[in-house]
Order: structure tokens, then sequence, then C-alpha cells
């Protein structure tokens, strides 16, 4: 081992944060997302925040997109693999139970204002999909296959492909139609009226 890499070890090692230190940094990203927007958060203000360097900011993370969408996937109140109530309704039910009026609500509105952001900024739209979108759908297509597994969706139902585009439709749709956040009793009733008919459930 020459000295150069011997050096760089302990330098390494002090570099990685704690889950705990990380679980402070999410928290706080998704605070100043909150307050300003995407356009207006800048890796000073998260610095200064949280009383880090940038430098640390970057070697974790690389850019600004990646901090971003992985913080919001960090602070959900419940992953969506550790779902398993035994059956779909219960499954899709406790993914919105999960979160609370406020929180859904919030997170409504962080994602509209993600959306928009990322017509503008390709590195946010790639680090939306590839960090949080695609990981969710896959966690979905799980949690779709048991129900097809108990028997309780077809295995050929069409409507089998277009649950994430569903679920995304009443986030989307319910301000602009109804002028009202997609509150969990809304969202609930959905699921019944329009999820579960859709795939024969």
């Amino acid at each position: 081992m020459s000295t150069d890499t011997a050096a760089a070890m302990p330098r390494s090692r002090r570099s990685r944060l704690t889950p705990e230190r990380e679980d402070e940094l999410y928290e706080a990203v998704v605070d100043l997302l909150t307050e300003v927007g995407y356009d207006s958060l800048t890796m000073d203000a998260v610095a200064a925040r949280t009383h880090s360097s940038k430098a640390t900011l970057y070697r974790q993370w690389k850019s600004k997109p990646q901090l971003v969408v992985t913080a919001l996937r960090k602070t959900q109140p419940v992953c969506l693999e550790d779902i398993d109530t035994g059956s779909l309704r219960g499954d899709l039910r406790q993914m919105v139970l999960a979160s609370g009026p406020e929180r859904t609500e919030m997170e409504a509105a962080l994602m509209r204002g993600l959306a928009h952001a990322a017509h503008e900024n390709p590195d946010l739209q790639q680090a939306l999909r590839e960090l949080l979108i695609l990981p969710e759908i896959a966690a979905l297509d799980m949690l779709l296959k048991r129900a097809v597994d108990r028997g309780e969706v077809a295995a050929d139902s069409p409507a089998l492909s277009y649950v994430p585009h569903m679920m995304c439709g009443a986030f989307v749709a319910r301000p602009l139609i109804d002028d009202a956040p997609p509150s969990p009793d809304y969202l609930l009733t959905y699921i019944d009226a329009v999820v579960l008919p859709a795939l024969g459930a």
C-alpha cells in the first residue's frame, strides 16, 4: 500500500456522515424546499442551515438535484417496500394513511413545484426519475404482484400498468379541478372508486 493511499484512508473514513447526521440534513433540505422552493434553494443555504461545508455536501451527493430528491425519498414517513397488510386495499390505504393530512398536502405541493422546475432542469428531471419515481414504481409493482399472487387481481388485467398513473393523477387533478388539496379522505375514496374497480379487485 502506498503512502498516499494509506494517508487517504483516514480522511475517507472521517468524511462519512452518520445516519443521524444524514437524517438531520435531509430534514433541513425539505424544510428549505418548503420555505423557498427548488429554484431559490442553494447549496450555500443548505450548508448554512445545517452547519456543514459545501465540500461535504458535494462529496456526499454530487449535486443539488441529487441532494433534494434523496432528501424527499429519505424523509417519507413510510417506504412502500415495508407495506404488506395482506390485502391490496389495505396496502393502498396504508400508503395514504401513513402520511397524514398535513404531510400529504405538503408532499403534493412539493412535487408540483419540482415537476415544474424539472421542465427547465434536465438534471433534476433525471434525478427525480432515477432516485424517486422509478424506485417507487418498482415498489408499487411488487405490491401489485403480491395482489396478483393472492388472486385479488387477474394477472392479465390491463389496468396493472396504469396504477402509477392513476395515483399520480389524483395528486395532480384534485387541485386543478376542485381547487382543493389531495386530502387522505379524498385519496381513500379515490382508491375505492377508481383504482380498485379498474383492477377488478
